[in-house]
């Protein structure tokens, strides 16, 4: 009863996922996407997309590496991809997260969620890569159905936009074409500017 209790604690305290807000409109553009949004929606593409990956993935692990990889954002808030100073700090907030939130689980379990979440960061996997490609191929299908609200809002530059999204091509070229392309017309439409 003890395990379960602990679980459910988790599963309750995960909730608070949902109050955060990231910087990319939904599809609609009636309002800001919140973080467990994002993960659903990256635990959908991670099934849909596989077929095109350079590498034979475990499609189960990256389920699990994208619904949770953001958990860490519940004390350490979205750090906007694009803000430097920001990004300073970013590792030590969610790391101190990752610790308090995972440890609310069985050890076993804790053990298992911290590991995911760090491979998902260093990013050296295929399971790894492939779940950071979805997570930043995600904003940019939301930023250009937005009219790139969000890079216009930030001031962001396309030559920002391939530094931060090229390791899509980590994981999968087919897909690293398909953002560029999307990039390109970006600009011809003025939703996204070149320096």
């Amino acid at each position: 009863m003890e395990r379960l209790k602990q679980q459910i604690s988790f599963i309750l305290e995960i909730d608070k996922l949902k109050t955060i807000y990231r910087q990319s409109l939904i599809t609609d553009k009636s309002r800001y996407e919140n973080d467990a949004e994002h993960s659903w929606h990256l635990a959908i593409m991670a099934f849909l997309l596989a077929e095109h990956v350079e590498e034979e993935v475990d499609i189960l692990k990256v389920i699990k590496m994208v619904l949770m990889h953001d958990l860490v954002e519940i004390d350490a808030g979205d750090t906007y991809c694009y803000d430097e100073k920001a990004k300073l700090d970013k590792r030590e907030r969610e790391e101190k997260c990752a610790k308090r939130i995972f440890e609310m689980l069985p050890k076993e379990q804790c053990q298992m969620m911290y590991d995911l979440w760090e491979e998902f960061e260093l990013m050296e996997t295929p399971e790894a890569k492939y779940a950071a490609a979805l997570d930043r191929l995600q904003p940019v299908l939301l930023n250009y159905t937005a009219d790139g609200k969000s890079w216009k809002d930030h001031g962001i530059f396309l030559d920002q936009v391939i530094e931060r999204n090229g390791r899509i091509k980590d994981s999968s070229e087919k897909i690293w074409k398909y953002v560029e392309d999307l990039l390109q017309d970006a600009v011809k439409q003025e939703y996204l500017m070149e320096r």
